[in-house]
């Protein structure tokens, strides 16, 4: 994979720009298992996000459900 398909691949997967720019280094370098590992970490970070944007959904869907009762009665 050349290095700008895979910034650019970083990028759309929400990769923030230093450890895109140090993922493309270790792969230029031969890097590949530290490649790997770091990609995986901020896989991993995406992951913690997610799970906190999902926590947040269901707060908002509680307090929805709680003043649609409110309505109702």
């Amino acid at each position: 994979m050349e290095t700008d398909r895979l910034m650019q691949g970083l990028r759309d997967a929400g990769c923030p720009e230093k450890e895109a720019r140090d993922i493309c280094l270790l792969r230029d370098n031969g890097a590949d298992a530290q490649m790997l590992h770091a990609m995986k970490k901020q896989r991993c970070i995406l992951v913690d996000e997610m799970h906190l944007s999902q926590r947040r959904v269901d707060h908002m869907d509680l307090l929805i459900r709680a003043q649609e009762a409110r309505i109702k009665r």
